[in-house]
């Protein structure tokens, strides 16, 4: 799992960063952010790291006899 979720935080932050440039560009044409969008791009992606982030978690702690170390 780790080279799974590694790749996926590589694409959510590439697409982050595709989206912050395509925000911008449309911001300089139009002259006006979308900000609805934004708040939904950045809740939808944040929200899929936390999950991946639980998921982690998860495996970690079953993997230590439920223990979560103290954390």
């Amino acid at each position: 799992m780790g080279k799974f979720s590694k790749k996926i935080v590589a694409l959510v932050v590439g697409l982050n960063a595709v989206f912050t440039a395509a925000v911008f560009y449309a911001f300089l044409r139009v002259g006006h952010e979308p900000t609805t969008l934004i708040t939904a791009w950045f809740a939808w992606t944040t929200g899929e790291l936390w999950m991946l982030a639980g998921i982690r978690k998860a495996k970690l702690k079953h993997q230590n006899g439920g223990e979560d170390g103290g954390v």
